[in-house]
């Protein structure tokens, strides 16, 4: 079984993308989390979007949503730290390409996430998180980027 998810690929005002440091390891990822009971997917992305990162919804735009979800498998080494996960082989995600509404420096705030999941951010040209994410999410993170890349590359 496969839990629904969401994953968010955030822009700010010069198109750098967000990328976010797992606590306690050196691995990045964009943020994401699970699509909760009767919660939309678009409920959960700006869910998620406070939780992690402290941003509020009013904060973004959405410029797209992912037509497919994709999918990948957790490797069992990398479910034991994330309870969550014990009764999933993997996730199945739908991406949202989201930008920040105005030009000042956003305040990426990890307070008001409850499982700390990550302790550190960076932002980053558009291909540069396939060098960083964990091997088990690279197609995934591939296959969203090449997706979006045509509403990108509109952007610069």
């Amino acid at each position: 079984m496969l839990r629904k998810n969401v994953g968010l690929i955030i822009l700010n005002h010069t198109n750098e993308l967000l990328l976010c440091k797992r606590r306690e390891s050196n691995a990045w990822q964009f943020p994401q989390g699970g699509v909760d009971g009767i919660e939309t997917e678009k409920d959960a992305a700006m869910r998620e979007l406070f939780e992690e990162v402290g941003v509020h919804a009013s904060e973004i735009k959405v410029l797209a949503v992912s037509k497919f979800w994709y999918e990948y498998f957790i490797p069992n080494q990398y479910k034991k730290n994330n309870p969550s996960l014990k009764n999933f082989k993997g996730q199945s995600q739908k991406w949202y390409l989201l930008k920040f509404r105005n030009k000042k420096i956003p305040n990426i705030s990890f307070v008001n996430d409850h499982c700390h999941e990550f302790n550190d951010f960076k932002w980053v040209s558009y291909w540069y998180p396939l060098s960083k994410i964990v091997f088990f999410k690279k197609d995934v993170y591939r296959k969203a980027l090449c997706e979006f890349l045509p509403i990108y590359n509109k952007l610069i």
